[in-house]
């Protein structure tokens, strides 16, 4: 991958990861069948009873059908299965709830985060370096019992699509920092960096081992950070504008 992820982009408003998911197998059982206006018309009522859309904007019939349309474009189906379209009336199991926090009690005027509202990065394998997530394609377990998930990349196509470890090479987003929030980075934290090289420009895991506060000016945050990466144990020093931090609670 030789360019840039974005790091500014517009909030992803369409499918989710389950209901891509549910996309996927249908359309392996469906195949011509899921351009039906009917059959769209039912997934479509499925998906707005879900649980994990609720807050989010009711899904149209014909967002599903151009969603298969694009897709069997990339990888035509083969023969459709019998009764597929009644499995449509099943309604979609909710998802399930998330982990309790052990320590219950949040502080006054905290709010629990909105998890339908979290964006991703991913680790590549091609250059271990870490991309912006745009959508989960679909999901699969391997004979050790770990899961992974296929990915597209934000800002690349279907050629780049990844299969990436769940556990070791998914999480969530990493934040841009403001100027004004320098002091949010200590030493010892673990970061997100630009590296810039004369051949490449990514995105790599760092360690901060030393900072140098600065007065800022018109500029901005004038602040030196003493950064060693994760890959190539390289140390450099950098400025604010190409650190981004792991997101806290």
């Amino acid at each position: 991958m030789d360019r840039l992820r974005p790091r500014q982009r517009e909030v992803f408003t369409g499918f989710t990861a389950n209901e891509i998911e549910k996309m996927e197998t249908l359309l392996k059982e469906c195949g011509e069948q899921s351009l039906e206006q009917e059959f769209c018309k039912k997934l479509a009522k499925n998906f707005n009873c879900c649980k994990d859309r609720a807050g989010k904007p009711s899904v149209k019939w014909t967002e599903v059908q151009s969603w298969f349309q694009n897709r069997q474009k990339d990888c035509p189906s083969k023969n459709t299965s019998p009764g597929a379209l009644n499995k449509l009336s099943i309604v979609p199991e909710a998802c399930p709830p998330e982990k309790a926090n052990e320590n219950s009690q949040m502080p006054k005027g905290e709010k629990t985060p909105d998890l339908s509202e979290l964006e991703f990065e991913a680790r590549s394998s091609k250059d271990g370096a870490w991309y912006d997530v745009d959508t989960f394609l679909t999901h699969r377990f391997l004979s050790s019992g770990e899961a992974e998930v296929r990915v597209r990349f934000a800002g690349f196509g279907a050629e780049e699509d990844e299969w990436v470890n769940v556990k070791k090479a998914v999480r969530e987003r990493s934040v841009a920092l403001e100027h004004s929030e320098c002091q949010k980075v200590k030493v010892g934290d673990l970061v997100l960096c630009f590296q810039e090289r004369s051949d490449q420009a990514r995105y790599y895991d760092a360690r901060v081992l030393e900072i140098q506060r600065r007065l800022h000016d018109i500029r901005g945050c004038r602040c030196l950070f003493l950064i060693r990466y994760d890959h190539d144990d390289i140390e450099e020093r950098v400025r604010l504008r190409r650190l981004c931090c792991r997101p806290t609670y």
